[in-house]
């Protein structure tokens, strides 16, 4: 990459990344739908797939050149990327569902305990 190729790269991967996301998210939905997952939990699974998916390829994409810039080898990057979505996932994951779900319970007058 070079200062002309730069800007075109990263709106490409931006790109992708919103394509994969939608992709993604779609397919999980159409499973959780398949199996008669509630429609509360299979809207909570969508997002948190599409964030998920969303979240790793703008890491994957950054950090490496975060590297770069920073003067260390950007092929350090895959294993960190590895770590880091394991860790945002289960978190993405839980933070979204717990809100989705508590509103959904708010919805039907059920009272959710602080």
């Amino acid at each position: 990459l070079n200062s002309r190729t730069h800007k075109p790269f990263l709106r490409c991967e931006m790109k992708m990344a919103l394509c994969l996301s939608f992709i993604l998210g779609f397919t999980g939905c159409i499973r959780a739908l398949l199996f008669l997952t509630p429609i509360q939990e299979t809207f909570a699974i969508t997002i948190s797939l599409f964030i998920i998916v969303l979240t790793s390829i703008v890491i994957g994409v950054f950090l490496p050149l975060g590297m770069k810039k920073c003067h260390i080898d950007p092929a350090h990057s895959s294993t960190t990327i590895q770590v880091l979505m394991d860790i945002l996932g289960v978190a993405l994951t839980v933070h979204i569902s717990g809100a989705v779900l508590a509103s959904a319970l708010n919805q039907f007058g059920t009272k959710t305990s602080d």
